[in-house]
Formats: C-alpha cells, sequence, structure tokens
C-alpha cells in the first residue's frame, strides 16, 4: 500500500450534490480539497444526476416558482409526511436556509426553468433545474473544476483511520491498487446503501430482492459502515427510505426518474389478488408517491398493479414503459396475469362507492368513495370506460434513511453520548435521516443535501485551516 506525498485540506468523499455543494464551499473558504467518487467519470453524480427540482422556502412568486411557500408552511408540511419523526432544530434550520439556496445554487452557473404546470403540484413550492439533475450536477462540476478542486475517479474509500472521533486517513482503491489519502479534515457525503440488497434485507428481510433501485449501483453504504462500525450515532431505521411505485419491468439499477409510475392518485392500486390495499387520494403526489414504494413492498410478492380507464391517461407524466391495455377489465387482468373474476369484483365494489362530485386533477378536490375499505377520499370516480390500463409496480428504492447523526455544524456524533467528531463532517444522504425519520415531500432531499453541503464544507475547511 502506497500513501500520497500530498496532504489535502478537505477530503470529500463522494460527488453528488451534497458533497459538490460541501467541496466548492471549502473550496471557496480557502481549502485546498480532493474529492474521491467511485463511479467512473461518466456516470459521476451519484443520484443526483436524477433529480428534477428543489423544494424550498420563499416569500413570494418568482421566474421560477408560482406564489410564496413560507418556512411554516414548510415546516406543516414535513412534519404531516413525517408524522413529526424528525430533529426539530435540524429540521427547521434546513428549511430556513433552503430559503437562500436557490440564490447560491445559481452562481455555481445551475439554470432553473419556468414553473411546471400539472398534476404533481410543485409549480408554487419547488424550482426546476433546466436540464435537470444532470445540468445541475454538470453546471456543479465546471464550477468545482474551475476553482481548482480536484477529482479521482473510480476511486473507492475502503476504510477510514479513526481514532477518538479524528479521522487520520482514508484506504482508498483506485486502478488496482491501495494507497492512504491523507487531509486535515474529511467530508462524508457518499450517499447511503440502497444498492446494497444485503444490508437493505437486514430491514426488508428477502423481499429486498425484489426491489429495484431508481439510482446509482454504486451507492453501497461503505462509507456509511464504518463509520458506524467506528461508533458513529446512528439515526432512523434500517427499512425506513425513499421508496415510489416504478414500472415492474424497469432495470434493475440507475432507471431514474422516467421508470415511475404517476397515475397512482387516480387509479385503484391492486395486489396480486386483487385486491385494494390502501387510499390512493390520500394527498396530493409529491407528499404520498414515496410512501407506495414501501406499501408495494409489503404486499404477497413485492408487486402491485396500478389499474385506470381512459379517462386518465394525459393527466399524468407519461412512463417509459406503454401501459399494458385491454378492452374489458378481464382480458386486463388475464395480461396482468391476475385472477378475471377477482379484478372484476373489486372494481365493481370500488365503482358502486364513488359518490358524486367534480373531478379535479390539479387539486385535492374531495371526490371520494363511501363505504368501503380502504377509502379513496380524493381524485374518486369510476372506472367505466374502455379501453382499460394497467401498470405493474414494485418498490423503487431511491435512497435509504438510516445514517448517522449529526448536529448544527454537520459534525459526526459519536459513541452513545453522542460526542461531536473532531473533523468528521456528514452531509447528504448518509445523514438525511436526521430530518427525514419516515416519509417525503418532494425535493426535500435536495434541499438537505444543498444546505449540510454547505455546512460541511464550511466547517471542513475552517477546522483544516485553523
Amino acid at each position: 500500500m502506497s500513501e500520497t506525498s500530498d496532504t489535502y485540506d478537505v477530503l470529500v468523499a463522494g460527488a453528488g450534490n451534497a458533497a459538490l455543494c460541501a467541496a466548492i464551499t471549502a473550496r471557496r473558504a480557502g481549502a485546498r480539497v480532493l474529492v474521491l467518487e467511485v463511479a467512473p467519470r461518466e456516470f459521476r453524480g451519484g443520484n443526483s444526476r436524477h433529480v428534477r427540482n428543489i423544494r424550498y422556502a420563499h416569500k413570494a412568486a418568482t421566474d421560477y416558482v408560482t406564489g410564496a411557500y413560507p418556512v411554516e408552511e414548510y415546516w406543516e408540511d414535513l412534519l404531516r409526511v413525517t408524522a413529526a419523526k424528525t430533529n426539530e432544530k435540524l429540521a427547521r434550520m434546513v428549511l430556513e436556509k433552503s430559503e437562500h439556496a436557490v440564490d447560491w445554487i445559481q452562481e455555481q452557473g445551475v439554470r432553473f426553468q419556468p414553473p411546471l404546470t400539472g398534476t404533481l403540484g410543485l409549480a408554487r413550492t419547488n424550482a426546476f433545474f433546466f436540464g435537470g439533475g444532470k445540468g445541475m450536477m454538470n453546471s456543479y462540476f465546471a464550477t468545482a473544476e474551475k476553482l481548482g478542486i480536484e477529482f479521482l475517479y473510480e476511486a473507492e474509500v475502503a476504510d477510514l483511520e479513526i481514532s477518538q472521533g479524528h479521522w487520520r486517513s482514508a484506504t482508498v482503491r483506485h486502478n488496482g491498487d491501495e494507497r492512504k489519502i491523507s487531509a486535515r479534515s474529511i467530508v462524508i457525503a457518499a450517499g447511503g446503501y440502497e444498492a446494497n440488497i444485503e444490508w437493505l434485507k437486514e430491514g426488508w428481510g428477502e423481499r429486498a430482492e425484489n426491489f429495484l433501485i431508481r439510482g446509482t449501483p454504486h451507492n453501497k453504504g461503505r462509507m456509511l459502515r464504518v463509520l458506524l462500525d467506528e461508533g458513529a450515532h446512528p439515526v432512523s431505521e434500517a427499512d425506513q427510505c425513499h421508496a415510489v411505485p416504478i414500472d415492474a419491468r424497469s432495470p434493475q439499477f440507475d432507471g431514474g426518474i422516467a421508470t415511475r409510475v404517476d397515475c397512482v392518485i387516480y387509479s385503484i392500486v391492486v395486489n396480486r389478488n386483487a385486491k385494494r390495499f390502501y387510499d390512493e387520494g390520500e394527498d396530493i403526489w409529491p407528499k404520498r408517491y414515496a410512501i407506495w414504494g414501501r406499501l408495494v413492498g409489503q404486499q404477497p410478492g413485492e408487486i402491485a398493479y396500478a389499474i385506470i380507464d381512459s379517462k386518465i391517461p394525459g393527466l399524468f407524466m407519461p412512463t417509459i414503459f406503454p401501459a399494458v391495455e385491454a378492452d374489458t377489465i378481464e382480458e386486463l387482468a388475464e395480461k396482468l396475469e391476475l385472477d378475471p373474476k377477482a379484478l372484476a369484483k373489486t372494481l365493481d365494489a370500488y365503482n358502486k362507492s364513488v359518490q358524486p362530485g367534480d373531478f379535479d386533477s390539479t387539486q385535492l378536490d374531495g371526490c371520494h368513495t363511501k363505504s368501503i375499505k380502504p377509502p379513496k377520499t380524493n381524485w374518486a370516480q369510476k372506472i367505466d370506460k374502455p379501453p382499460f390500463y394497467g401498470y405493474p409496480l414494485r418498490p423503487g428504492i431511491t435512497f435509504t434513511y438510516l445514517g448517522v447523526e449529526v448536529d448544527e455544524k454537520a459534525r459526526v456524533l459519536m459513541g452513545p453520548q453522542k460526542k461531536p467528531a473532531d473533523n468528521i463532517f456528514a452531509a447528504g444522504e448518509v445523514m438525511a435521516g436526521n430530518v427525514l425519520g419516515q416519509g417525503y415531500v418532494g425535493g426535500l432531499g435536495m434541499a438537505i443535501g444543498v444546505v449540510f453541503g454547505r455546512i460541511a464544507g464550511e466547517e471542513a475547511a475552517r477546522r483544516a485551516i485553523n
């Protein structure tokens, strides 16, 4: 094993949104920064390559959002989706600091596009990146390279040398060789462990074998495992994650946003026994889509099916795979390998329960069912106009919530006493469980990454330089 002769001020493990925010901030503070990315250069950027928008607090409409989104409303949205399973101090800090996130992101060369309209309901609350996550990350990388930040690709951090909360060096595998790289402080922003099926089984059991991973195959959780083994205090649980319903025909890894199926709120969703199992119209999609992966994962065979009729196409984001189509519900059931009689019975009971109302795809419309379990509380209309369409669904895991606890300076907390590490900082998915105990609201992950990435970079540089 060789040891690098260079000494860096700040070492950043990871190269997604949080990592680049940390690296750029540290470099602007005067630190010499090295970023280690396990992926090849052409696949750099982690899960951030697949994002589309950021949810942020703001006081008025802009070129990118249609109206104000106060911090208190943001807080209420977070409380509702997490059932108050959140660190209030850190969560409120993220929401408050998110107000300046878009300005800072633009300063790095990232562009935004005008507000999007449609069923996602995000035009007021979220700003959408021009060119999506790939465009955002390309701008980050361009800025970082101009600033003189150094990058090492296909570089896996295999181990960390930590003694009494002080990090000394990282063991890095690169080009078939192992070497130690040292710096004065380190930022861990290497993502969660969603691509590590064996680790997912610790929370989900054998069901995890049927999960699909929406993002990078490189997020194996090695840095998280090392930190936990070294005494970092854990936060959240092994079965908590951002998991959305995606087309069951999607690839095992890296399918991204295009694999998501967004017709759920307008559909009935049944399991392989052709039974409904949850209220499809509980809330607007960005506040509920991330629970549906878990719901599907809890069904027999970890699979479900969204059923709609010809009134619905065009109301949701087009899917990468065409829907399964049939002229009768029985024929559709056969194509989906469901029991035709059972599906027809479920649909008949649902249709009879639908109450009169004014259907409105753009907001909570109160169109509901009566005397049926589970109920449907919004967007309930009869599914009776052929042709009929079906989408097979699997759990699509985006990122895991089990991570390391941090303080307001992004320092990793060590041991039962939760003592802040001397020079170890964390940002992004590896610590998102501090804010997200469960559930999700669309665009919050980006806000966590930007806010804590900037804090981690600033504090790591301060620790290194001083």
